[in-house]
Parts: C-alpha cells; structure tokens; sequence
C-alpha cells in the first residue's frame, strides 16, 4: 500500500516514499507524472541543474533530433498535442529542450525534482521490503519502488588520451556540452570521432574554424537530413486526427511513420532498385532509408547494394578521391546507427577541414599544443571529442545497485546485462528500468517506447496496490528465456556483424552483447500478455 512521506526532503534529509525515480529527461518526467496522478508520492533525482536529459547535456553545435517532431514528442495529453507547434520538421536541440521545460510547467513537475543531486546508491532492504537510496548531497530517501531513468544514451564514454591534462587550449565533449556559446572563429580545431554528434557538428564547426582537422578511427554511413520548416498542412492533417496518427504509427517496426516496403531489394531490376534508393536519398531521413526495402538489414546482397549506392553518393559529394575512400565506410549498412546530416560529407571540400586517418594508427598522445597520431604533431587551439556513450547499462552501473541479499547489479551484469523485457532485473525486487537492456529503445522512435515502459510499470504498481501485493521481481527462468529470445533474433539480421554500441563494442572491456531488442510491435503484445496472464515471468508477493 502507499506509504506517505515523512519529510519534506532537501539536502540531508530522510524521507520514505512511494516511489523514487532515477533521471529528468523524458522518462523520468511522464515517470513522476503518472505515478503523481495516482496519488502516490515521488521524488526524481537528476544530476543534472536542469530537466530534460540527452537534450539538456547535448547542446553540441548542430544537435537535432533525426525522428520527426510531430512523432518524437510525447501522446499522453491530447491537449498538450493540440496546443504546442513544432517550427520544423526535425527539431534542434533547443526546441525540444523548450518543449521538455513547457510539459515541466504545464503538469507543475519542478516541485518533485531535485536538481544538481547524483543517485551515488540504491539499496535493497529485505527486512523492510525497501528501497534505501543516497545521493551525493546527503539525501537518504527510502521508498517501496525504485525505478531508473538514468537513458540509454547519457553515460558519456572519454578515452583515457594520455597527455590530455597538458593540453593548453579547451577542450569539450559534445554529450556534456557548455551552456553558454562557444566560438571557434579562428581557431584550429581537432574533431575525435566521426559518430552521429561529429557528423552534427563538423559542418558548423568548419564554418567557424580557421582550420579543422577531424580524426576518423570508423567512417559512418550517412544520409541527408532534408530538414525545413515543418508544412502547416501536414501539420493540420495529423492534429485533425493525431489518435489515428499514433496508432498508425505504433504498428510500424520503428515505432514511427516510417512504413517499411514489403520489396526485397534483389527482386528489382538494378535500375529500379536504383531509383528506390535514390527517392528515399531526396526524402531524407535515416529511417525513411532504411524501410527503402524489407531485407537491407537481413540479406548481404541487398545490403551490398544500399553499400554500392551510398558509396556512390560519397565520391560524387566529395571531390579528393582519397577522402572519399576514407569516408566511405566498409562495415555493414545499417549494423551501427544510421546518421543524419546537413552537408556533412560536402564539408570535406572546404578548404579550411582536414580528414586525418587514424584507424591503423591511433592518437598517440595530447600534448600542451595539440595532438599527435602516427608519428606526425597536429597544433590545435581546441578539441571537441565526439567519443560517444557507454549504451544502456554505462549510467546504471555508475550507481552502486544492490538487490536482495546485496548482490551487486555490476557483479550480475559482469558477462553482460540480463533484464526481463528490459524492464526489471531478477535479484532486484521492485525495481523497474525504463527502456532498459532487452526493449527496443534505441531502435525504435524512443518516445513511444519510453511512454509504453512508463504506462507498464504505472499500471503494474496499480495492480500491485489493488491487490495487496508488495513486491515484484523477475523470474531467473523469464530473465534467462528472454535473453535467449533476444540474442536469437538478433542473429537473424546484419546487426551483429559489426562492432557497434548496440554491442557495447566501443567500450574496452565491456562484454560484447546485442542489448536492443529487434521488433518493436510484437514486444508491446509480449508485454501486453505478460500482463494478461497474471504478470507470468514475474515473482509476485505479499
């Protein structure tokens, strides 16, 4: 049953609670929110001084949203949709933080948030059937659920670069990105990494920059973005009818408007197949290009063609042929994240951005004046390292977890992590994970997958309440079967042929496991049945 708060909470304080979440971005926020319109008690941690994770760390120099404002935007409020406009088709950075600052405001969220305060631990008690949670500013907060929003993408991944501490110009992070404007007016710049935030910020980057030299370990696969502002009509069309719109779209492997062709690519002529891709190329979008065809991510030969036509692309963008090859990458289509751009592979002709190759050489070192690699110096005034994130477990396991018994979440996850759904972990009783390891999150429209795990877990705590239930947890058998579920599916598809941060690849040392799940719609109606059969896969208990 809920139980009612005993303090008022702040620095230092004790409080015993319903709920605790863990992260204000667009997780933990509708988290507090449902839970709130429940009538229970909560209290969101973010370590960050403002709401709206990825979108309020990310504030690196071309940040924009690669899913469509009108879908990438939250459905639980009817009048909320109606309401706000969406100036373009794909948001920037700003806008959506905006947008996350109003929905804070509109449904009064600040009051239960506590900001600039980093869960350092998260206890289970036995004895009381509890979560004991401590902060990094002397909270000590207790609370029946525990439920983490710590995102898929927010624990930033910095390479140890010896030297770094030398260096004598600034150097930033495009995932922890400074508020105020940075200028890079007549500077030589370094640019590490050429991943989905590099690909953002190259292109403005080298509009400011005396000179630019961008590092590259792994060239990307990237396609135009075609942003503008978003057409009124279209606009007018889905508000008319954003149910249906919604409902349209949760039937799509993506979670987004984006339908699929039900072609197999070598069933076209080459010419046709040809012109397939280049209609997705002129619509612009990452998953537009992706759904050119059924099979791009499941048969070699049809990825061996969205390969030729990409790399096509390239040396027609690119005048030095050189470059080109460098920028033309020889991985899988599709196995990594497929990035979105504004003129990224164009830049590569002006004449102040240098393309340095460093995927048989690494840095070797930074140094007060700059970096080097391969033997050759590099005087640079400012370094931006577009290094990336440790994916869907980095941030849960920079707390220390431990469940019933005190089994650490770090010893359990050591092979790598085991969730059932993605949404609880056995050991760990009463604690739910948004999006977490074994959810399609990361391949999905990250929105309605973020609602769907937020109505779950709302409407679980509810069954638990009504029927006089105090705890819940996975079952090891459930936890096991799905993790077999998952790894087979992905072993159907071309996403395992890379190393990728779907795989925690990126990482040195993390254990190497596709951790997404593949198939949006049919892991809603497993979630959905679950439920229907007496929430079968969990322990439930009084």
């Amino acid at each position: 049953m809920p139980q009612k708060s005993n303090s008022d909470g702040g620095v230092g304080s004790t409080a015993e609670l319903d709920a605790i979440v863990v992260g204000a971005g667009f997780a933990g926020l509708y988290m507090l929110h449902r839970l709130r319109s429940m009538g229970l008690t909560v209290r969101v941690f973010e370590a960050g001084s403002g709401i709206g994770g990825t979108w309020y760390w990310n504030r690196y120099p071309g940040a924009r949203c690669d899913v469509e404002s009108l879908e990438y935007s939250y459905q639980f409020s009817e009048e909320l949709q109606q309401e706000w406009q969406w100036p373009e088709q794909y948001s920037s950075q700003p806008e959506i933080l905006r947008y996350v600052n109003h929905v804070a405001d509109r449904f009064d969220l600040r009051k239960d948030v506590e900001l600039d305060t980093r869960v350092i631990s998260a206890f289970f008690d036995d004895a009381n059937n509890c979560w004991k949670v401590r902060t990094d500013r002397g909270d000590s907060v207790s609370a029946r659920y525990c439920i983490m929003a710590t995102g898929c993408l927010s624990s930033r991944n910095m390479p140890d670069f010896e030297g770094l501490e030398e260096f004598g110009g600034s150097w930033y992070h495009t995932g922890n990105w400074p508020h105020e404007e940075i200028d890079f007016t007549g500077l030589r710049v370094a640019v590490v990494g050429t991943g989905s935030s590099a690909i953002q910020a190259i292109p403005v980057i080298a509009k400011q920059a005396a000179h630019l030299f961008v590092f590259q370990r792994t060239a990307n696969y990237s396609v135009p973005g075609r942003d503008g502002p978003l057409d009124p009509a279209v606009e007018q069309r889905v508000k008319a009818d954003y149910a249906g719109f919604r409902q349209s779209n949760s039937a799509q492997p993506f979670g987004a408007s984006t339908v699929i062709s039900d072609e197999l690519a070598m069933d076209l002529e080459p010419e046709e197949r040809r012109r397939r891709f280049q209609t997705q190329w002129d619509k612009g979008g990452g998953l537009p290009f992706l759904g050119s065809f059924a099979d791009l991510i499941l048969d070699r030969e049809a990825n061996a063609a969205a390969i030729e036509f990409i790399h096509e692309k390239i040396h027609n963008l690119v005048d030095d042929k050189t470059v080109a090859d460098l920028l033309a990458p020889k991985n899988t289509f599709g196995c990594k994240r497929l990035c979105v751009d504004t003129g990224y592979y164009q830049t590569y002709n002006r004449g102040n951005v240098t393309l340095v190759d460093i995927s048989g050489a690494p840095i070797e070192r930074i140094n007060r004046d700059g970096l080097t690699t391969n033997g050759q110096d590099y005087q640079v005034d400012a370094i931006v390292f577009a290094t990336g994130f440790d994916a869907m477990t980095g941030a849960l396991l920079k707390i220390d977890v431990r469940g019933s018994g005190g089994v650490k979440l770090g010893e359990k996850w050591a092979d790598g992590p085991r969730a059932y759904l993605g949404l609880g972990v056995s050991g760990f009783p009463n604690m739910f994970t948004i999006t977490g390891p074994g959810s399609p999150s990361v391949l999905t429209n990250m929105l309605p997958s973020i609602e769907q795990h937020v109505n779950w877990i709302a409407e679980c705590v509810d069954y638990l309440g009504e029927n006089e239930l105090t705890r819940i947890e996975p079952l090891v058998e459930a936890e096991d079967e799905w993790l077999v579920t998952v790894n087979e599916v992905a072993s159907q598809t071309l996403f395992t042929s890379c190393n990728s941060w779907y795989l925690g690849s990126n990482i040195p040392g993390k254990p190497r496991v596709f951790m997404p799940y593949i198939g949006y719609p049919p892991y809603v109606e497993k979630c959905k049945e679950v439920v229907a059969n007496g929430y079968e896969g969990f322990a439930l208990s009084a």
